[in-house]
């Protein structure tokens, strides 16, 4: 376990049409934060899904309007030092039916999303690749 302190909360806005998980990773590199959490909500044009099985991600495409209903993820970095963040996002459509998973590029935002940065500090958080997963997990020592 590492513990750290709450340090800075950042508030940012991202536009219609930008890749969600390119803007989201965007705004954390802007706001150089390196360990911490992020939370979002607003809308997508059309979302692509991640779900991890056997060793690697298989993708769910829906299309929209869809509404964010809860999109959250860590941030950490990698052994190069390169800022790394890992989204889960909840989407629902217009019947409110709700759809989950990892998030993945090619997810257009609608009208406009809301993001929450929160940095964890004291801390060292990083990610190295797990061989027998195939995915980057925490370090945590």
């Amino acid at each position: 376990m590492l513990k750290g302190q709450i340090g800075r909360i950042c508030f940012s806005r991202i536009f219609e049409d930008e890749d969600l998980a390119d803007a989201i990773k965007k705004r954390v590199e802007e706001s150089n934060v390196k360990a911490g959490i992020f939370i979002l909500i607003g809308s997508l044009k059309k979302v692509i899904l991640g779900y991890y099985k056997e060793g690697e991600y298989k993708s769910i495409e829906l299309d929209g309007p869809l509404e964010i209903a809860s999109c959250m993820g860590n941030i950490a970095v990698n052994e190069k030092g390169e800022i790394m963040i890992h989204p889960h996002i909840v989407v629902s459509n217009e019947k409110g039916e709700a759809f989950g998973g990892h998030l993945m590029k090619g997810s257009p935002v609608g009208a406009t999303a809301e993001l929450v940065i929160i940095e964890g500090t004291g801390i060292n958080l990083q990610r190295t690749f797990d061989e027998k997963t195939k995915l980057n997990l925490w370090k945590l020592s």
